[in-house]
């Protein structure tokens, strides 16, 4: 079971381990901090008189050297959760991070507070690097920031294993689970990485984090004894709401309008290049203050959009998901997404970029159902199968005759038909499941020797794992749209669905609290009444009617009739659209079916209609 406090929860039931696991974590090496010496930290170095609750419990399993996940949402802190300790810590603190600009940025923050820190990735020239060596290893600063990817390189992690290492930072933690949204392969050698430097503690950080992906990420990182916190995930001042629209030019038009007429600064989020490319275009042509950031734009032009709108030269970012991670801007006032979002996760990490400083915002998702065929040719990625697995393992089992240990560069020359990014996913699998394993120079060697058939059952696993994340995505996008579909409170459906919505009743802010759907009452042919269907006309922008074509199916069933769905049981129809039908259920869930699997029951509402 697992035990929260009320308001900063902390999850003690420890996690199952996996197959293959080696080593336990060490026992926890605190550090004596007294309270005055970080409220003296605090109030010289950061100009704070005292840590919020969630930071401060944070920052207290930290300095007592324990491995610690934090689950806090955006503008709750997180940076100082690492900063402070580094601060009291004798050694040197690492922060892994997946954007060199998130790097840049904190950089700037701290020296800002005339805190010495330095940076290790791809845009460092050669010389510079050793600078930034050289100012580790004399003390001239005590943070480093590097990429996942150079973490795991082998040359820089003999350096870094000279030095004393008090602690590892992993921000965007959610990058590390194969079901976080933002799933990054260069995550998946973190764990080996910090066993190489001889196991200090660990500060994982996230907005956003399912049980799923709590589990997936003790389990990635091989610590299943890390501590949990949770800080409230409310936050009252961001006001959510779904406009419903019909077509694309209508979706179109309410995106102009909605940016047109909301003041200050906000982001418009595209699920494509092309429709972000095309609403960039249109506001343009509309006079409007405006930037675009995806990921077909050059290095330097991405740079460039980023830097004005984050200096306020420009009032709005129109951006796929390529942008946002670690965007520091506190004074957005509103982010509307253009088109559904691929899961609730990613929908309330991008969401949450509005009203960092606590100030009134408002998040909008305009909802088409046609929108969601976008994400389901997103979802049809193909993750490594079992053929790939083997394949891997081959050419690891060719190598192995001519060195007990082999760098991935030696197996990806053997495969270079496949992406490095679906080869470290490989190895980790097959590392994962015994028939791998790796030294402190992240070189790979054969576990043991395996016979055909035992491997042939690991690889056939692993494709089983694939198809069982194949199905999670689409669990997520049904949640997505039936978010969309509902009519009740989209805070209390935010939080159930990342189990904090327990006593929380409703918001009293978003569209459905503010203007609630009205229950439309049917009636059975015995005159009974029926169950209760939203009307979401309060959140429809006013249009012409529809042809009665678009209010029923070529099976009969109208808006308002009741329907009967195999292992659902018993709704009422929402609404109508071609071979969809979107249907309410007692427990005033929402969910969207094709009309080849629904019943109809009332006959007589749909001859009414």
């Amino acid at each position: 079971m697992l035990d929260y406090s009320p308001a900063t929860r902390t999850m003690t039931k420890p996690a199952q381990p996996h197959a293959g696991r080696r080593r336990a974590a060490p026992a926890p090496r605190s550090h004596r901090a007294d309270a005055a010496s970080v409220r003296r930290l605090l109030h010289d170095v950061f100009g704070l008189k005292q840590l919020r609750e969630g930071q401060q419990a944070v920052i207290d399993n930290v300095l007592a050297g324990r491995d610690t996940l934090a689950v806090m949402p955006t503008g709750a802190g997180k940076s100082l959760c690492y900063q402070v300790p580094a601060g009291v810590l004798p050694g040197i603190t690492i922060v892994v991070s997946p954007l060199i600009a998130l790097m840049k940025d904190q950089l700037e923050k701290l020296a800002e507070h005339a805190v010495a820190a330095v940076q290790a990735n791809s845009s460092l020239s050669r010389e510079e690097e050793t600078e930034t060596v050289a100012r580790l290893q004399n003390g001239d600063a005590r943070i480093l920031f590097c990429t996942p990817e150079r973490l795991a390189q082998p040359a820089f992690l003999q350096t870094l294993r000279g030095m004393a290492i008090s602690l590892v930072a992993i921000d965007e933690a959610h990058c590390i689970s194969q079901w976080g949204h933002d799933f990054r392969p260069a995550y998946l050698e973190l764990a080996a990485a910090i066993d190489a430097l001889g196991r200090p503690p660990v500060l994982a950080l996230t907005a956003t984090a399912t049980d799923e992906v709590i589990e997936d990420i003790r389990r990635q990182l091989d610590m299943p004894d890390m501590r949990v916190i949770h800080t409230d995930l409310y936050r009252p001042n961001l006001r959510y709401r779904v406009l419903q629209t019909t077509n694309p030019a209508e979706r179109d038009e309410q995106a102009l309008r909605l940016v047109r007429d909301t003041p200050g600064s906000g982001i418009v989020y595209t699920s494509t290049v092309k429709a972000a490319n095309a609403l960039y275009a249109q506001l343009r042509e509309t006079g409007a203050s405006v930037a675009c950031y995806h990921g077909r734009l050059s290095a330097r032009e991405r740079r460039d959009s980023q830097d004005l709108f984050m200096n306020g030269a420009r009032r709005v970012m129109v951006a796929t998901n390529a942008f946002g991670m670690g965007i520091d801007k506190p004074d957005v006032r509103f982010v509307l997404h253009l088109q559904l979002p691929a899961s609730l996760d990613a929908y309330y990490q991008e969401s949450g970029r509005a009203g960092r400083d606590r100030k009134d915002a408002d998040c909008t998702l305009l909802f088409l159902q046609g929108d969601k065929r976008i994400q389901q040719f997103f979802l049809a990625r193909h993750d490594p199968t079992a053929h790939e697995l083997a394949a891997v393992y081959q050419a690891a089992r060719e190598l192995a005759p001519s060195a007990p240990f082999f760098p991935l560069a030696a197996i990806a020359d053997r495969m270079p038909s496949m992406p490095q990014g679906r080869l470290k996913i490989c190895l980790r699998l097959l590392k994962d499941s015994g028939l791998l394993r790796q030294n402190r120079r992240l070189d790979y060697a054969l576990a043991k020797a395996e016979s055909g058939a035992s491997s042939a059952g690991i690889f056939a696993a692993a494709a089983q794992d694939h198809e069982e994340k194949q199905e999670h995505d689409r669990q997520a996008l049904e949640q997505m749209v039936a978010y969309a579909q509902s009519g009740a409170c989209r805070w209390k459906l935010l939080l159930d669905h990342f189990g904090d919505g327990e006593g929380f009743a409703r918001c009293g802010s978003c569209d459905n609290c503010v203007s609630p759907p009205q229950l439309l009452e049917t009636k059975t042919e015995t005159g009974e009444a029926g169950m209760p269907a939203f009307s979401a006309a309060h959140e429809r922008p006013q249009q012409t009617p529809a042809p009665q074509a678009a209010s029923s199916s070529s099976s009969g069933i109208a808006a308002g009739s009741r329907v009967r769905v195999p292992k659902f049981g018993v709704g009422t129809a929402v609404s109508v659209e071609a071979d969809k039908i979107v249907i309410a259920f007692p427990n005033r869930e929402t969910r969207t079916f094709l009309a080849d699997f629904v019943e109809p029951l009332d006959a007589g509402a749909a001859a009414k209609s």
